[in-house]
């Protein structure tokens, strides 16, 4: 994830489509009016910001690309709020059409506690306005934000595809309506769920319903591949001549909507820009979508915000793998039923090396299914003395969760892991090579039920205690300097 987004400060993204001036209303409902049911709002703040295309632009120039905005807007009041918006962006450079004859669209959504009350549209019938086609020059990718107000046009479309073919720049679309073959050969289409069942006239609920129409959708049109946000349900990717893949997105607790949409095009359209292939760009809008959805009004997101999310799906995946005795005996059991063979080594692994790393991996290639117990902290404090561990079991079960040759963590107080090799009955019992079969702590038990006793190579000159020492050698050395 870092090398992609030190990529995109490279690139130049040409967004271009419909834009909008969002307003958000916050206030305090505390009371039902006399005058009729409804609630009283009584207003604290009031916030505006760019929607539509411009959400999309500020999203790209967030996460650290440059953007060319080509856009439309009204002579008016709102299309100077825009103008004034985006001259603290420093990373949009705007090519934007002041019309006499059209309004700015202004979408105004009034919200207490959370929650959205209603949502006043000030528009009018779609224009025929163009948006500057200087935008699309020299771009890296090409978006196309429609929210069929009457900018995405024959016109525009047309100016899109030369640019593309001029410039190698790929070509995303953020649909609208029924007619997606009138996008024309482009690279990527980005419908939601509901708008792929409405352009196909097929459901788009289960995995099989989307891909019949997603499948539907590629024989209707000459997009070169689809892919449809199916909000908590992840991501669907379809292209021509491949089998669907089914992204699944991260569990957690959704604030606002608003803008998810202009933030997963903004992701994709950046990862395509740097040369990325679609998987990597569909991770990376999955990842931004589950950020922004967090966020209250149309919200951008920030590297910093996509690498925290990041560390936290890796960490989530590892903590899966921490299991308490109880659960992890009755995993076990499951296993030994399909007929995989269980291994089970313990340790401090208190900070974590190369050393330990080479040794789990060999301790997995002995086994089918690979156990790790670890000693608790006051355990680690009776065996290595006062200061240790410096990391607690918490962290140490991350750190060991998050080892591919690692499938479960778990912990144990006892001075030995023998009520936990009793309880397990692992059918192989790995300890480093530094002691015997015959000093291997439960090693007549594991032998006794037909498993056996392996010993792991250590890698030399890797060791918790000897980085420690190093540690506090060179911090005394540093200190005497002084």
């Amino acid at each position: 994830m870092q090398a992609l987004l030190d990529r995109v400060r490279d690139v130049t993204v040409a967004c271009v489509g419909d834009l909008m001036l969002d307003r958000y209303v916050y206030g305090e409902v505390s009371r039902i009016s006399p005058e009729a049911p409804i609630p009283v709002l009584k207003t604290t703040r009031t916030v505006a910001m760019p929607g539509g295309v411009g959400n999309v632009a500020r999203n790209v120039a967030s996460m650290g690309g440059m953007v060319r905005l080509g856009a439309v807007v009204g002579a008016d009041a709102a299309g100077d709020e825009l103008e004034r918006l985006f001259e603290g962006e420093g990373r949009i450079e705007t090519r934007m059409t002041r019309a006499e004859t059209v309004r700015t669209i202004v979408k105004t959504r009034f919200v207490s506690a959370g929650q959205q009350l209603l949502r006043l549209d000030e528009e009018d019938a779609p224009g025929a306005a163009e948006a500057s086609p200087e935008a699309l020059e020299g771009a890296h990718a090409i978006l196309i934000s429609d929210y069929a107000k009457g900018v995405v046009s024959a016109d525009l479309l047309a100016a899109a595809h030369a640019a593309s073919a001029a410039f190698g720049a790929p070509i995303i679309i953020d649909p609208k309506g029924r007619d997606f073959a009138r996008y024309g050969p482009v690279d990527l289409i980005k419908p939601n769920a509901s708008e792929l069942a409405g352009a196909t006239g097929l459901p788009a609920g289960t995995d099989a319903e989307v891909e019949a129409a997603l499948a539907a959708l590629l024989a209707a049109c000459e997009a070169k591949a689809v892919v449809v946000t199916r909000a908590g349900k992840g991501m669907s990717l379809a292209r021509r001549g491949q089998p669907v893949l089914h992204v699944p997105g991260r569990a957690r607790e959704v604030f606002d909507v608003s803008g998810a949409g202009d933030t997963c095009l903004a992701a994709l359209g950046l990862a395509l820009a740097t040369g990325a292939d679609l998987e990597q760009a569909v991770a990376l809008a999955i990842l931004a979508s589950g950020v922004v959805v967090g966020k209250s009004g149309t919200a951008v997101v920030t590297p910093a915000e996509l690498l925290d999310a990041e560390m936290s799906q890796h960490a989530s995946a590892a903590m899966a793998k921490v299991t308490p005795l109880d659960d992890l005996a009755e995993e076990v059991e499951a296993w030994r039923r399909q007929g995989l063979k269980v291994g089970f080594t313990n340790g401090c692994f208190d900070i974590l090396h190369r050393g330990h790393v080479a040794y789990l991996a060999q301790a997995r290639s002995w086994c089918d299914r690979l156990v790790v117990a670890l000693n608790t902290d006051a355990s680690v404090r009776r065996l290595k003395g006062e200061g240790r561990p410096v990391n607690d079991l918490d962290s140490r079960a991350v750190v060991i969760g998050g080892l591919a040759s690692v499938d479960r963590v778990t912990s144990f107080d006892d001075p030995t892991p023998v009520r936990l090799i009793e309880r397990l009955r692992p059918d192989v019992l790995i300890k480093g090579s530094d002691y015997t079969r015959e000093g291997v702590v439960g090693g007549d038990l594991v032998e006794s039920w037909g498993g056996e006793v392996r010993l792991a190579d250590f890698k030399d000159g890797f060791s918790t205690t000897r980085t420690i020492e190093r540690m506090t050698s060179q911090n005394s050395a540093n200190g005497a300097s002084a």
